[in-house]
């Protein structure tokens, strides 16, 4: 089986003052926080956005372990909403000594380009400082952090950098290469001809 090397980026913000909001988007956007740990809706987004970089880490899991992950205290999932329609979301987590992560961020592919990421992402990472406010027992932020890597999207580490973060590890490492499972089976197929 063949391998790609790949490389991975460790950023963080250590400060709330760190972050640089970006510019709202045009048109009508709004980022709500998804209040009930739905494992149906969270697999979705999971699916539509990280479908086409690859992401396969959670796909093996059953409803339960979803739940778990997403009913777990100071776990929020904030999403990113066009005209009504869900663009992206990000997957916050609480973690020890007042470290939140970022553990997943992005938006669907037919959102990519319309400067919906860089807000949704200062909206985000505002929400991972203020993280203890709503989750009375965690005590404040100290540190928020997120990974990256060169097969996510291309303008996935300049987004974090452009908000602020700041680059403390890098990990090069050799991965075996599997094809974008996509959102749905067959969903990166080229269609037939003549269909």
């Amino acid at each position: 089986m063949s391998t790609t090397t790949v490389t991975t980026w460790f950023l963080r913000q250590t400060s709330p003052a760190d972050l640089r909001p970006a510019a709202a988007p045009a048109g009508d956007v709004r980022i709500v926080r998804s209040g009930v740990p739905s494992p149906e809706f969270s697999r979705f987004l999971y699916t539509a956005v990280g479908g086409d970089v690859r992401w396969t880490d959670r796909l093996g899991l059953g409803y339960e372990e979803w739940r778990a992950l997403l009913s777990a205290p100071g776990t929020e999932t904030w999403v990113a909403y066009e005209d009504g329609t869900p663009a992206g979301y990000a997957e916050l987590a609480a973690g020890a000594e007042g470290a939140v992560e970022i553990v997943y961020f992005g938006l669907l592919p037919a959102f990519r380009g319309r400067r919906i990421g860089g807000r949704l992402l200062s909206y985000a990472t505002a929400r991972a400082w203020d993280l203890g406010e709503r989750w009375p027992g965690l005590g404040a932020t100290r540190t928020v952090w997120l990974h990256t890597c060169s097969q996510d999207g291309p303008h996935a580490k300049a987004n974090y950098l452009r908000r602020g973060f700041s680059l403390y590890d890098t990990r090069v490492a050799e991965e075996r290469d599997a094809a974008a499972p996509g959102p749905w089976p067959g969903a990166f197929a080229r269609p037939s001809e003549g269909v």
